[in-house]
């Protein structure tokens, strides 16, 4: 991986995780949109399910997949809370998926992508 790469994808990744949700919320949510945001960032919590991993953490492994929290399945869930007439559980369901999104750019980034 280029050494370039290699110093900006952890600011990449953290930055997609805790900056981008900000934005989202003051697009979509303007009124609301200090809740929003700390919606989306508590949508974090989906990373708990790296706690059922051995080793919890490892930066050659994608967690899309391979996490249970992190697979096609719960991202289709994460979809459908779209559907609910609720900007509380629109904000979760954004907030989910972007989170997906952003893991999913950190595996490409990384070469983990399977």
């Amino acid at each position: 991986m280029d050494a370039t790469l290699e110093l900006l994808r952890p600011l990449i990744h953290y930055s997609f995780h805790l900056l981008v949700p900000v934005v989202f919320a003051k697009l979509f949510w303007q009124q609301n949109w200090r809740k929003a945001a700390l919606i989306m960032l508590a949508t974090m919590l989906i990373d708990a399910d790296h706690l059922l991993a051995d080793p919890i953490f490892d930066p050659n492994r994608c967690s899309i997949g391979f996490h249970p929290l992190h697979t096609v399945w719960a991202g289709a869930v994460y979809g459908l809370l779209l559907i609910i007439p609720s900007w509380k559980w629109r904000a979760v369901a954004v907030g989910c998926l972007w989170h997906l999104a952003t893991d999913f750019t950190d595996c490409w980034l990384g070469g983990t992508l399977t």
